[in-house]
């Protein structure tokens, strides 16, 4: 399926005025030509065959291809229920490691009951804040967006901001609500010429430059005070104990 649509018209963008959005100027965000394409992953909150959120993901991945990046969308099919089983189960492992690929993410859920479907929470709920020295969300970029049955509303994308400041991403200014999505993709999926396209292309570019502005110092930026006191009392407490040698405090 992967390998089906990466051969599709990945780049067919019929609604895009392509001269009014070129690549990304490294130079203004201080970022190194040389370096890859920012790697975005993309996930979902839907298990229908028709689903709209997964369909607004594709349409972002296209733009994000054009933009110059490099994506991945993960499939939620299959992924189980977080603790039904272990960590080493495929679909769990294939998660994590794309998390960790990414430098950005892009959450796409729909709304159900006034907040993001389980569909979406279970893939969030099965990314850790640390595991071991890994960190798989932490200091990457996000945009955030859904789609709605009915009126516009933005409950969603407000849940999803709140979860990505738990995860401790950079959640980027601009979002994206699409209402009544049923009306807005034709019969092929595709994403209608709108101002609700116009504005998910507002929110790729936007992801995009931010996540080459944050390259390379997200390390730093997401450094804090007191996790290097909490770090320097405990090699305190070992040299105390005999367990550590004298080594120098935290920089």
């Amino acid at each position: 399926m992967n390998n089906e649509r990466q051969s599709s018209a990945l780049l067919d963008l019929p609604h895009l005025a392509a001269d009014l959005l070129p690549g990304p100027r490294h130079d203004a965000l201080g970022a190194d030509t040389g370096q890859p394409a920012p790697r975005i992953l993309l996930l979902y909150g839907s298990l229908r065959p028709q689903s709209y959120s997964r369909k607004l993901a594709l349409e972002a991945e296209r733009i994000l291809r054009h933009l110059g990046a490099e994506t991945r969308v993960f499939d939620p099919h299959h992924l189980p229920l977080l603790d039904s089983v272990g960590k080493d189960h495929p679909k769990v492992r294939q998660l994590r490691e794309w998390s960790q690929w990414s430098e950005g993410q892009v959450w796409v859920s729909p709304e159900r009951h006034g907040t993001i479907t389980g569909v979406f929470k279970n893939q969030i709920d099965w990314l850790p804040l640390e595991d071991g020295s890994v960190r798989p969300t932490q200091g990457r970029t996000l945009a955030v967006m859904q789609v709605c049955g009915g009126s516009q509303s933005f409950n969603v994308v407000n849940t999803l901001r709140v979860l990505g400041r738990w995860m401790r991403m950079v959640t980027i200014p601009n979002q994206s609500s699409v209402a009544k999505a049923w009306q807005e993709f034709d019969d092929a999926g595709r994403m209608r010429a709108s101002p609700f396209y116009d504005r998910v292309v507002d929110v790729m570019e936007e992801l995009v430059k931010f996540t080459l502005l944050v390259r390379g110092r997200s390390a730093y930026l997401v450094d804090r005070y007191s996790e290097r006191k909490g770090a320097d009392e405990a090699r305190r407490v070992a040299r105390e104990a005999g367990v550590l040698e004298d080594l120098p405090a935290a920089s």
